[in-house]
């Protein structure tokens, strides 16, 4: 089944120069980027983009990494590929996600791991909306 799903290379990957290791492993599994753009948000934008977790404890510190620089924000179009994000990107936690993944091969962090990705249909197309409206 082709789907659509939403992606953030946070801004420790774009710091680290990570963006096009980021995206030769999405393209490499068959993943098509139908809609890209380097940006840098406000406090505004973090807070609706993860608006389930704002009033969680952890919440403060990631809106000030997300707000930190710049990112790049994508949707991805391709077979299964809300699923097949999530496996790419690996666990959430990067000194725990599986060798071969993103953030098990390149981040060393809870909070600063690197990409985003859209967690069911819903979410990826209130995300696709709110980061690409009209699309």
């Amino acid at each position: 089944m082709t789907q659509r799903t939403f992606v953030i290379i946070k801004p420790d990957a774009v710091r680290r120069g990570l963006v096009g290791e980021v995206l030769s492993r999405f393209e490499a599994k068959g993943l098509a980027i139908v809609a890209m753009e380097q940006r840098i948000i406000d406090a505004e934008m973090a807070d609706t983009h993860y608006a389930e977790h704002v009033e969680r404890d952890f919440y403060p510190p990631l809106r000030t990494f997300v707000t930190s620089g710049p990112l790049v924000a994508l949707v991805l179009e391709g077979d299964e590929a809300i699923e097949v994000v999530r496996a790419l990107n690996g666990a959430t936690d990067g000194r725990k996600a599986a060798p071969g993944t993103i953030r098990g091969d390149l981040s060393l962090s809870n909070r600063e791991n690197l990409v985003h990705g859209s967690d069911s249909e819903e979410s990826a197309a209130r995300e696709i909306a709110l980061w690409f409206p009209g699309f």
